[in-house]
């Protein structure tokens, strides 16, 4: 009975869901700690609970056995997916949508500015005083020499860096942000087509010697080239407001234990 269940436990209407299935559950809700890992696992089971409940009630058969990579899905999985297939209908973004989505955000629709790096590295651990002063020097030492004689960069860094690109010369291809450490990246992307930094750069990697090639600034991509990824984006939005309302909804008219959902008193918007 209702009434008999304990205090803490988590149950929809009437049903418990035992602590065995929250733990099991946890492991696929990484969280900061065991208890905020509870909780959403507690809400996942709940909210999985909620949609069959509703699915059985409507007296839903599963239409799908296996899910869009071809893997079979349980009865319960396919119950689930079938239900909101028919209870969630999601409108297809226009291209009128996207366009107007593409011309209110157009900084999301840049190229990332891509730069050619050479570098030279001098490998030494930060921790090692003597090792990391000799690299500095060597670099400096090197950089006097560059400064002479620009073309001989290739050649120096086949014979003194440590780094695998020396078989090309030191040449690191294109370079976009985030692509490497960011005291490298500081460097790099402040310098203008061919120019030397005036100073080695160091990273946890050792001291580099490094030189920017050929620079390709950020573009305006093109609508053409974003519109299907942006309807894909409108209408996963679409999706997961529709089912948050749906699922509101549900837990409105039903009687749940040991977890919060939100609630709603409006009609799920179609």
């Amino acid at each position: 009975m209702v009434d008999q269940i304990e205090k803490d436990a988590v149950c929809v209407g009437g049903e418990v869901i035992s602590a065995d299935r929250i733990a099991a559950e946890m492991q696929n809700h990484p969280a900061d700690d065991a208890e905020a890992a509870w909780e959403a696992a507690a809400r996942a089971l709940v909210v999985r609970e909620l949609l069959l409940g509703e699915a059985r009630r409507l007296g839903i058969e599963p239409e799908e056995t296996s899910d869009h990579c071809g893997r079979k899905m349980t009865e319960e999985d396919a119950l689930v997916e079938t239900l909101i297939e028919r209870e969630v209908s999601v409108p297809v973004a226009t291209e009128a949508e996207a366009r107007r989505f593409y011309e209110t955000h157009p900084d999301r629709f840049t190229s990332e500015p891509l730069v050619e790096a050479e570098h030279i590295l001098f490998s030494a651990s930060p921790d090692d005083a003597i090792a990391w002063n000799m690299a500095l020097s060597d670099a400096r030492g090197l950089m006097r020499r560059l400064r002479d004689d620009p073309d001989g960069f290739a050649e120096l860094a086949r014979t003194h860096s440590a780094c695998p690109s020396r078989e090309q010369g030191g040449n690191l291809g294109q370079i976009g942000p985030g692509q490497t450490v960011s005291e490298f990246e500081k460097a790099l992307f402040v310098l203008g087509e061919g120019e030397l930094c005036a100073e080695p750069v160091c990273t946890p990697y050792g001291v580099h010697i490094v030189r920017a090639g050929r620079k390709v600034e950020a573009q305006q991509l093109p609508f053409e080239a974003v519109d299907a990824s942006i309807r894909a984006y409108l209408e996963e939005s679409s999706l997961r407001r529709a089912m948050a309302q749906y699922l509101a909804i549900l837990a409105s008219q039903a009687d749940i234990r040991g977890v919060a959902l939100p609630a709603s008193e409006g009609p799920l918007v179609q």
